[in-house]
């Protein structure tokens, strides 16, 4: 059912070798490949657009869910919509991500829009991957977005990385948090060459006693650009950060635009950014122990992204 290629993608985005265990959904080139549902979670299709729905049942915990996507044909455009819905209690990883191998030279394209519904006191885990491959003169573009509603006591932990590999991203992230719920978002990035990317993201912690922490770590090299903006918006009595770092290499082009908006006296919002350079005494201190000069920066990078 899967050749190499696929393998690898799914390697890359999931950590997979194979079809996993417990539930899981693999798309590819815009249809459904593989499906399994288990005990306490059950992926069905959507019946009016592509896409699936997603339900783990109240108290739920220990399980895993995978989602992949890979697209390994050229001009390939896919859209897909999939929805969560997290019962009380429950606790959760959740593995998506998509892989594009384009060895042509049309543009390869997925658009996924993911929506979660996190009830009472139930925890999420999401690990979001991008990879792109392929020798084709073709782009290989990704455009995730994220929406979450967060209940009381609520808890998301975002993992989102994409290092290499994708020629243009937009990536879009919406939350919107209740009474003691809790949001961690981690983002990592790599770009280089010509890519472009794009992340906005925008917490709205409309409960009391919210919090949420916003973190990304990024590489820019050669003459790739990219862009982060994240905000956000306190309405009552809530503690939000935000820590933006950023490493810039050769002529490209980074810009960090953190806001805060607070709606209530309550509300306790701070921010950091920072955009460097690699310290050059780190680089020789590598390469006295004998590494060259470009194994010595790819250390440091695979560290800082870690």
């Amino acid at each position: 059912m899967l050749n190499q290629i696929d393998k690898n993608l799914l390697k890359e985005i999931a950590g997979l070798h194979d079809l996993p265990q417990g539930a899981f959904n693999i798309r590819k080139n815009g249809v459904g490949l593989a499906r399994q549902s288990v005990e306490g979670i059950t992926i069905t299709p959507k019946t009016d657009r592509p896409g699936i729905d997603i339900v783990v049942d109240p108290g739920v915990t220990g399980q895993s869910v995978h989602i992949p996507v890979i697209l390994t044909d050229t001009g390939v455009h896919d859209v897909v919509y999939n929805t969560f819905e997290i019962g009380a209690g429950a606790d959760v990883l959740i593995v998506a991500g998509c892989g594009i191998h384009n060895e042509g030279s049309e543009k390869s394209q997925h658009d996924g829009i993911h929506e979660f519904f996190i009830r009472k006191g139930a925890r999420i885990r999401y690990v979001e991957k991008h990879y792109g491959e392929g020798g084709g003169t073709g782009e290989r573009v990704l455009n995730p977005v994220t929406i979450l509603h967060l209940e009381e006591g609520a808890t998301a932990e975002l993992e989102m990385v994409q290092i290499r590999g994708v020629s243009n991203t937009e990536r879009k992230t919406e939350v919107h948090q209740g009474p003691h719920s809790r949001l961690i978002v981690n983002e990592r990035l790599l770009t280089h060459e010509q890519q472009y990317a794009y992340s906005d993201i925008v917490v709205h912690l409309e409960g009391e006693q919210s919090s949420a922490e916003v973190q990304s770590r990024s590489v820019g090299q050669d003459r790739s650009v990219q862009i982060f903006k994240v905000g956000l918006i306190g309405y009552g009595p809530c503690k939000g950060h935000v820590a933006c770092d950023s490493i810039i290499m050769g002529a490209a082009d980074i810009r960090s635009q953190p806001e805060l908006w607070a709606k209530s006296g309550d509300a306790e919002l701070t921010h950091e950014a920072s955009i460097g350079k690699l310290a050059g005494d780190q680089i020789i201190k590598l390469m006295t122990f004998g590494l060259t000069e470009e194994e010595a920066i790819r250390t440091l990078l695979e560290g800082y992204l870690k």
